[in-house]
């Protein structure tokens, strides 16, 4: 979008590493920012040499690509006083300053919150950690899966009798920069009034927990001790019969909420009229198994072609490949292409907001450790 992005003119300093705080940088850098990534001269940004699945792209892990695109590089060692001096000066002209060291490391470097406002009372000062700046967990290793395990993240998903399911994905981190990134976006709103910088601060479990609201807003209102997942199908600890996945003839269908004798007229199991509304919860087992064993009798599609016009809310549970092939995947042009210096190039996911209509991408990828710091120094140096 060019100029007319709206963070246009804004400069961000991600200080930070792996997930959490490069997404949030990456986000900003999608609506228009600036984005100078100062990394460690040896090594860098530790997700460089994060692989997963042993995918590489331009020197470093595809990983690193996907969360650091269109960034530039600018390494230096803080310990070194000159190396420290030339970040000041960046510092000092920045809007932005993202980091996630843990508590006291940004303070020992002469880069705490009391340090930079000092040098430049605008600056939007944002930081994010595992478990926040207090309390007995304060210098755990902030990591998602073990975040989504002290949460209680990992207890919601599985049946009843199976273990603990953690999400396959990093929500904690993810969730976690885009909670950072709406703090700064607030603080640039209120400094476009008020001329001040502001500090925001997050935390993984933090994060974790108000991920949680829907069913911590229940649990923390009742006399219960953690409440039973389904023994069949679960999908929600709260909701009643039919709310999960299912086994067809040939593949999986989720139901959603629907009333439960209506579901059973539609697809002709009649005996699911004899559960009163009162007992879709309480039997939701009982209901679920009766779904699971008629559901195995007929393909994903046939089934569809009973709820959907009927208004049932109700899906095919679709892989990766299952969903490109279709031509609402194509419709939504929810990929885009970056390329390397020397023409290399790597298929990634885009921005998922849209400004004004149109869709935001991005042609650069991540920069190479380092790759900016001469041009970057001469220009600050001015």
């Amino acid at each position: 979008m060019g100029a007319s992005a709206p963070l246009a003119g804004v400069t961000v300093l991600d200080f930070s590493q792996f997930l959490a705080g490069p997404s949030c940088a990456l986000r900003l850098a999608d609506l228009g920012a600036r984005v100078i990534k100062v990394e460690r001269r040896e090594g860098g940004d530790s997700s460089r040499g994060l692989f997963l699945a042993d995918m590489a792209f331009d020197q470093d892990s595809a990983l690193f690509h996907a969360i650091n695109r269109g960034k530039q590089s600018y390494a230096a060692d803080l310990k070194h006083p000159e190396d420290l001096d030339a970040v000041r000066r960046l510092v000092a002209r920045a809007d932005v300053l993202i980091h996630n060291f843990r508590p006291g490391i940004m303070e020992r470097l002469g880069l705490g919150w009391a340090d930079v406002s000092a040098l430049n009372p605008r600056l939007i000062y944002a930081g994010v950690s595992g478990y926040g700046p207090d309390g007995p967990w304060r210098d755990k290793p902030g990591q998602d899966l073990l975040v989504q395990s002290l949460s209680g993240i990992a207890w919601l998903s599985g049946d009843q009798n199976g273990p603990p399911v953690p999400a396959g994905l990093s929500i904690t981190d993810m969730m976690a920069g885009a909670q950072l990134a709406q703090g700064i976006l607030a603080l640039l709103v209120r400094r476009g009034t008020t001329g001040q910088g502001g500090r925001v601060d997050v935390s993984l479990i933090e994060t974790a927990i108000d991920l949680q609201f829907e069913h911590l807003s229940v649990h923390l209102n009742r006399d219960e001790t953690m409440p039973p997942r389904s023994a069949v199908a679960n999908g929600n600890v709260y909701l009643a019969a039919p709310y999960g996945i299912y086994q067809t003839a040939d593949g999986w269908l989720a139901l959603a909420m629907a009333p439960v004798d209506r579901l059973g007229t539609i697809i002709g199991l009649e005996t699911l009229a004899g559960f009163p509304p009162a007992s879709w919860f309480a039997e939701r087992d009982a209901i679920k198994a009766l779904l699971r064993d008629h559901l195995l009798t007929r393909a994903t599609a046939d089934w569809l072609a009973l709820l959907e016009p009927a208004g049932i809310w109700a899906a095919p549970v679709l892989d990766w490949p299952a969903l490109r092939a279709e031509p609402a995947f194509a419709a939504l042009h929810a990929t885009q292409t970056v390329r390397s210096p020397d023409g290399a190039e790597l298929t990634l996911t885009r921005c998922p907001i849209r400004i004004d209509g149109s869709i935001l991408t991005s042609p650069r990828a991540a920069p190479r450790l380092g790759a900016d710091r001469t041009a970057i120094d001469r220009e600050f140096a001015a």
